[in-house]
C-alpha cells in the first residue's frame, strides 16, 4: 500500500514511523508546504519522497489528513472530487468532527472518507517530534462509520489495529461535546495558568526554582503549537465555551470558600472532585 501523509507532523510524523516498521505501508509519500519539514522528513527516513497534493493523491491508496482541523476541512472536498468512484480512501487526525462532518456529508464521494481522532499526543510539534509508538494502547474514536464505504472503513480499522489502538464509534457532534470537557479544556487551562504565571513572575529564575511537579505537568500543556490549538479552538467553539462557563463556575466556587475561609467547604469540594480516581483509576 501506498500512503499519503499530508501535514508531516508530530501525528503525521508519528504515523509515518509505525506504518513502515509495522508493514502497512510499502511507501510514504509526505505532502507539507513547509521545506524545512519536507527535507526533516527524507534526512530522517519518515517519507520515501515528497510531492504536491494532486501528485500525492494520484499515487496513493490512502490519503491521511493531519494538518490543522481548519485545513482539513478546506481540503478534505477537492480531495473526494479525485477519489471518488476509486477504491481509494481518506482519513484524517483532526480533533473536532462536527465541521468536517457537515462540509462533507452531501458529497457524492463521502463514502470513502473515514473520520478518526487518534487520542494521542504531545505538548511537542514538527517532524523532529515524531515518535514510535506513540498510539499505542490509545483510544481512537471513529465517527460517523455508517456513512463510510465498508472497504474504506476496513482499511482505515486495519491501520488502527495495526497501531494497537482501541477503536470506539460515536457520530461527530457526540464527539466534539465529549473532547471539549476531557481534552480542549485541559489545554485552555494550560495556556491560562502558563499565561497568569508569565504576567505575576516576570523573573524566570523565579519560575525555574519554585516550580514543581504539579505546575510542571498542569503547565506541560502550554508548550502545545498554537498553529494546531487556536483553530481547534474555533472549529468546537460552541462546546468549548459551554465547558469553560461550566469551569469558571467552579473556580468561583473554590474562590468563594477560600476568601471565606470555609474549610469544611473546601475539603466538600475536593471530596467530590476526588470521586474522579474511581473513573481514572
Amino acid at each position: 500500500m501506498t500512503v499519503a501523509v499530508i501535514g508531516i507532523g508530530l501525528i503525521g510524523g508519528s504515523l509515518m514511523v509505525d506504518l513502515r516498521k509495522r508493514g502497512f505501508a510499502d511507501k510514504i509519500i509526505g505532502v507539507d508546504t513547509n521545506m524545512h519539514h519536507q527535507n526533516i522528513s527524507l534526512l530522517c527516513g519518515l517519507v520515501d519522497e515528497n510531492d504536491t497534493l494532486e501528485n500525492a493523491i494520484e499515487k496513493s491508496d490512502l490519503i491521511v489528513l493531519s494538518t490543522p482541523v481548519n485545513t482539513n476541512c478546506s481540503m478534505l472536498p477537492g480531495i473526494l472530487d479525485k477519489i471518488k468512484g476509486t477504491s481509494k480512501v481518506v482519513t484524517d487526525m483532526g480533533s473536532t468532527k462536527a465541521s468536517i462532518a457537515r462540509i462533507s456529508i452531501h458529497h457524492p464521494g463521502r463514502g470513502r472518507y473515514v473520520a478518526v481522532h487518534p487520542m494521542a499526543g504531545t505538548e511537542y510539534s514538527g517532524p523532529l517530534a515524531a515518535i514510535g509508538k506513540l498510539f499505542d494502547y490509545k483510544t481512537a474514536i471513529i465517527c460517523d462509520k455508517e456513512l463510510s464505504d465498508p472497504d474504506a472503513l476496513t482499511t482505515v480499522e486495519k491501520m488502527l489495529d495495526l497501531l494497537n489502538m482501541h477503536k470506539v464509534y460515536m457520530n461527530s457532534e457526540e464527539h466534539d461535546i465529549h473532547v471539549a470537557y476531557i481534552s480542549h479544556i485541559s489545554h485552555i487551562t494550560s495556556f491560562s495558568l502558563a499565561l497568569s504565571v508569565l504576567a505575576k513572575e516576570q523573573e524566570e529564575q523565579n519560575i525555574l526554582t519554585l516550580a514543581g511537579g504539579g505546575f510542571e505537568s498542569t503547565v506541560r500543556l502550554a508548550k502545545s503549537n498554537g498553529e494546531t490549538w487556536a483553530p481547534i479552538f474555533i472549529e468546537n467553539s460552541q462546546y468549548i465555551i459551554e465547558v469553560m462557563d461550566t469551569y469558571i463556575e467552579k473556580m468561583n466556587s473554590f474562590r468563594k470558600m477560600i476568601s471565606e475561609k470555609d474549610l469544611e467547604g473546601l475539603k466538600g469540594l475536593m471530596e467530590e472532585a476526588n470521586k474522579i480516581r474511581k473513573i481514572l483509576n
